[in-house]
């Protein structure tokens, strides 16, 4: 995709998502449709700022019954510390036109009718989906292409949402009012940070726990809460995402992958690949 400018607020998004300082080195648009924006900037970051990635929710009404919903994710590039990539998205009004007031009023977990915003955990699938709306289409069609980055994109939104509203459901549970607190909830997102860096080694809720300077009860409670998934779940989903990789796009021997993921065993390594997927590492390979 060509490097272009399409967003005269761009300057303003950097240093409001990335922090102060923060420049904008180049900007590519990723079409989607007439009723969603996207494009990816790429993000030189003050050493001294560096914040964690993370994604934004920001909602602005416009009119009666109309607004426009901005997605932001921060992510930094592996190649240096300091450059990031931020992943813009906006819905605009036809977006919402197409649900009834009725459906987008109720049950949000912020009014939609005043200007907010919401700050989410990035979780391994939106990492997936980001890449899945950026990345170059081998799709026959412009349209087929349009269809996939769409999908991309509203799947994106739902997952914010779902994220969003997950700390308010759990904070009316007696056993996750710890939930109320931002500081709790950030616990929890550490605990997942941590899972997803780290596939090659599996943790015990105890070691978790302490890195995140947690209840180790607690800790099992408010990831469930928040994710829906225990942390065993989550992590087995994380390590099979990555066999997965490793198996069919790097051509890698079953042996290989269990062993680099930490499994003590093939037949160990080969039960959690079909407890996940649904079939064995080998019928993946073949």
């Amino acid at each position: 995709m060509a490097s272009v400018r399409t967003s005269e607020n761009i300057p303003g998004i950097a240093e409001r998502f990335a922090g102060t300082g923060s420049r904008v080195t180049n900007t590519v648009a990723v079409p989607v449709n007439n009723s969603i924006l996207a494009e990816c900037m790429e993000v030189l970051i003050p050493t001294e700022e560096l914040p964690e990635d993370r994604g934004m929710l920001y909602l602005y009404p416009i009119g009666d019954n109309q607004f426009c919903l901005h997605l932001c994710y921060l992510e930094y590039l592996e190649t240096n510390d300091d450059e990031a990539v931020i992943y813009s998205i906006r819905f605009l009004p036809s977006f919402f036109n197409q649900f009834p007031a009725d459906v987008l009023m109720a049950n949000q977990p912020f009014r939609l009718d005043e200007t907010t915003d919401q700050q989410f955990t990035v979780c391994a699938q939106a990492r997936a989906l980001l890449k899945q709306l950026t990345q170059e289409s081998v799709a026959a069609t412009p349209l087929i292409r349009s269809l996939h980055r769409m999908d991309a994109a509203t799947h994106l939104l739902r997952r914010a949402l779902e994220t969003i509203s997950a700390p308010f459901e759990a904070s009316q549970v007696p056993a996750c009012r710890f939930l109320a607190f931002e500081g709790e909830r950030e616990k929890i997102a550490a605990a997942m940070t941590i899972l997803q860096q780290n596939t090659d080694q599996p943790h015990t809720i105890k070691e978790l726990s302490r890195k995140v300077a947690m209840n180790e009860c607690y800790l099992k409670k408010g990831f469930k809460a928040l994710t829906g998934k225990t942390i065993h779940e989550y992590q087995q989903e994380l390590r099979i995402t990555r066999a997965k990789t490793l198996l069919k796009e790097q051509g890698r021997s079953v042996t290989d992958v269990a062993h680099e993921l930490g499994y003590s065993s093939i037949s160990h390594f080969s039960t959690a690949f079909k407890k996940v997927t649904g079939m064995k590492p080998c019928e993946l390979l073949a």
